[in-house]
């Protein structure tokens, strides 16, 4: 069995934090009501990151007074599929940048068409 990629919850957040900062500002002065946070376990097998909320793009008159959209990053997930800790930050912008997207209305299958 190949080793994992040891990353410290410290030194993830941090990661998690560079990656938030590559999105462009005039992306993230519009993001609303969310939360991103490192999880160190997902809820099921090889899912590095998810969105749970409603995206920007289905918000009506309604919204309003409502829980914070959440953005988990996963860390030993992350450090499961990665060889290097260069992967690893890689591996963590596409994660974030893809949770993202979804908070901004993407799709999967955009995204992915996308490359992230």
């Amino acid at each position: 069995m190949a080793s994992v990629i040891e990353v410290t919850r410290e030194k993830f957040e941090e990661l998690v934090s560079e990656a938030l900062d590559t999105i462009p500002p005039e992306l993230t002065r519009v993001m609303s009501n969310v939360v991103v946070t490192v999880v160190d376990d997902p809820p099921q097998p090889n899912l590095l990151g998810l969105y749970t909320g409603i995206p920007l793009t289905e918000r009506g008159d309604w919204y309003s007074a409502v829980l914070p959209d959440r953005i988990e990053i996963y860390r030993n997930a992350i450090c499961r599929v990665c060889d290097t800790e260069e992967q690893v930050v890689w591996e963590v912008r596409i994660t974030v940048v893809h949770e993202v997207g979804h908070h901004f209305g993407i799709d999967d299958a955009r995204l992915h068409e996308l490359g992230w």
